[in-house]
C-alpha cells in the first residue's frame, strides 16, 4: 500500500446532489459521495477488507511485493482472489490492483444503502450511478491537458476509471506516461491495467502503440493515453472539454 499523499484535486469532486464523506485507515484514505453519510459502514468493510489483506501476506509474503503475477489459492480472502485475477490478466503484480479492489469491496457494502455512489481511493474512481457522470482527467501541473479534460461516463451502470503515471504520484511506475486512463466495468481491472499500460510509455511515440494494444483487451472499454502534448483516446469514450 503507497503512502499517503494530500488529495488536492478532492476540492473538484464536490457533487451538488450528494453527501461527501471521508473514510481513513493508514495508509487507505477514501473519498465517498452518496445520497447519505454512510462512513461507519465503509469503515467497517475498508477495515475487514484491510485485515484479510494483511493476514495473507503475512501468509503469503511476495503478494505484497512480487511485480508479475502470483496465483493464489481458493482459500484466500476474495480481495486477494480479485487482485491476483486482475493482475493476472494485465501482468502485474497483485498490489497495482488493491485500490480499485477495495473501491470494489465498500461499494459492494454500500450500494444496498444509496443508488448514488463514487468512491475515489488514491486517483482511482469506482462510480454507481442512474445519472451521466463526467471524471475530470488530472495528469499532472504541467500538462495542458489536466482539468481541461473529462470523460462522460453514461448512467445505469457501475464504471471503474484509473489512472496511472510516470510522473504523478507515488505508485510505482516503470514508463514516463504524464497519465494512462484506463475505463472498464471493474475498478480492479481497471487499476491493474492502468499500471501495465502506463509501463508500456517510454516516448510519445508508444501512445499509439499502447492504443492499438489496448483495443484486443477484453474487459476494457476504453483508454486515454497523455505524454506532454500528445493525448490518444481508444475504445468506446466520450471526451468533454472542462
Amino acid at each position: 500500500m503507497s503512502r499517503y499523499e494530500h488529495r488536492f484535486y478532492r476540492e473538484r469532486m464536490r457533487v451538488p446532489d450528494l453527501v461527501s464523506f471521508t473514510v481513513k485507515i493508514e495508509e487507505s484514505d477514501l473519498f465517498i459521495l452518496a445520497e447519505k453519510d454512510l462512513t461507519e459502514r465503509a469503515w467497517q468493510r475498508l477495515h475487514r477488507e484491510r485485515e484479510n489483506l494483511k493476514a495473507y501476506i503475512r501468509y503469503d509474503p511476495p503478494f505484497g511485493k512480487v511485480l508479475t503475477p502470483l496465483e493464489v489459492p481458493p482459500f484466500a480472502p476474495r480481495i486477494c482472489r480479485l487482485m491476483a485475477e486482475c493482475a493476472r490478466n494485465a501482468r502485474v503484480g497483485p498490489m497495482a490492483a488493491v485500490a480499485g479492489a477495495i473501491n470494489e469491496m465498500v461499494a459492494e457494502e454500500l450500494l444496498g444503502e444509496t443508488q448514488e455512489l463514487i468512491i475515489e481511493n488514491g486517483g482511482d474512481i469506482l462510480i454507481s450511478s442512474r445519472k451521466e457522470r463526467t471524471v475530470a482527467i488530472y495528469a499532472g501541473e504541467e500538462s495542458p491537458f489536466s482539468f481541461k479534460v473529462g470523460l462522460e461516463l453514461p448512467g445505469g451502470v457501475t464504471w471503474g476509471v484509473a489512472t496511472s503515471s510516470g510522473k504523478v504520484g507515488p505508485s510505482l511506475s516503470f514508463g514516463r506516461a504524464d497519465a494512462v486512463v484506463v475505463v472498464s466495468r471493474s475498478a480492479a481491472l481497471s487499476d491493474a491495467w492502468a499500471t501495465s499500460l502506463a509501463n508500456r510509455v517510454k516516448e510519445k511515440e508508444d501512445v499509439e502503440k499502447v492504443l492499438r494494444f489496448a483495443r484486443d483487451i477484453p474487459g476494457i472499454e476504453g483508454v486515454v493515453v497523455i505524454m506532454e502534448d500528445a493525448l490518444g483516446v481508444g475504445g468506446d469514450l466520450r471526451l468533454k472539454k472542462l
